[in-house]
């Protein structure tokens, strides 16, 4: 008989694509992990997983059996948090889905005052660009995440926001004015983010009336910020999470200034307590709370 540790086994490895990570996450050996998913295999009577040199794939039994084991295990976990709220506690876990510009600094802060209001409640978090986190909400394996406004289709809480700045190699002529005009961009070869930023910095030239020189593409800032300061091309980088410039860069304020919104969104379908109690703790906040560099206001919550 299918046990909760197994199904619990099946999604981490699903969501980290590898036993070794997952058995790490959930705090069980890798042999076990191994052991569990096996079980279900056996019982289920198709295997669920490829194994391969990259990390496992779901094969097609797989991924259904992944879709309702995550339903599963959503629901039994509601049993036990719905019953804790009955009398006034929040228990449970709160999956939070984080790009990694907004982890040490608007999340870390919000999670502390969510912390300190609910002790008992054990947050699994997971790190990705904004498509990763779109994808995580979208099959529920995150029931929060950060993302980049707007976010069509999602339901939304603001969280934050930070300047986008020009990026540019040191010494580069445009790096000697105190500020960089968007239009002195058009000229540069430059490169594009190709995550959640990406519309955002594509806006941002379409307003200035020009179109970018898009020479190299990258996901990660530190990937881009290597490629600037290798003299590869300029780049519109946000702020949130860069203490210093990297050696070889310097970062100057566009003109006209620019600025990104981050958001909480919320999964679709039922909603725990602990998803519940964290909106709260955005909203308790009021609109001169500040959480971070140029906090915003929150839509309100439903």
């Amino acid at each position: 008989m299918m046990r909760l540790s197994q199904l619990r086994v099946l999604l981490a490895v699903a969501d980290h694509g590898g036993f070794t990570v997952a058995a790490e996450r959930i705090g069980v050996s890798q042999p076990a992990a191994s052991r569990a998913v096996a079980a279900l295999e056996a019982e289920l009577g198709a295997p669920l997983l490829v194994r391969g040199r990259d990390g496992v794939t779901l094969t097609e039994a797989g991924r259904r059996a992944v879709r309702h084991a995550r339903a599963a295990v959503h629901h039994l976990d509601l049993v036990r948090t719905e019953v804790a709220a009955a009398i006034g506690q929040v228990t449970g876990e709160l999956r939070l889905a984080s790009l990694p510009s907004a982890t040490g600094t608007l999340v870390a802060a919000l999670l502390r005052e969510f912390t300190d209001r609910h002790p008992h409640v054990r947050v699994r978090l997971l790190e990705g660009l904004d498509r990763d986190v779109r994808a995580w909400l979208d099959r529920g394996a995150a029931e929060v995440g950060v993302v980049t406004l707007p976010a069509p289709g999602l339901d939304t809480l603001a969280l934050g926001s930070d300047e986008m700045v020009a990026l540019l190699p040191a010494g580069h002529p445009l790096a000697a004015a105190p500020a960089v005009d968007v239009t002195a961009l058009a000229g540069e070869p430059f490169v594009l983010s190709t995550g959640g930023c990406r519309p955002l910095v594509l806006g941002i030239a379409g307003e200035a009336g020009i179109e970018l020189r898009v020479a190299y593409e990258a996901g990660e800032v530190s990937a881009i910020e290597g490629m600037v300061a290798s003299g590869l091309g300029v780049s519109v980088v946000p702020t949130l999470g860069r203490e210093r410039d990297q050696d070889g860069t310097v970062t100057r304020p566009l003109r006209p200034r620019a600025h990104r919104t981050l958001a909480l969104a919320f999964a679709p379908g039922d909603r725990s307590p602990a998803v519940h109690a964290l909106r709260r703790v955005i909203t308790d906040r009021g609109p001169d709370a500040p959480s971070g560099p140029g906090r915003t206001r929150g839509s309100p919550g439903r």
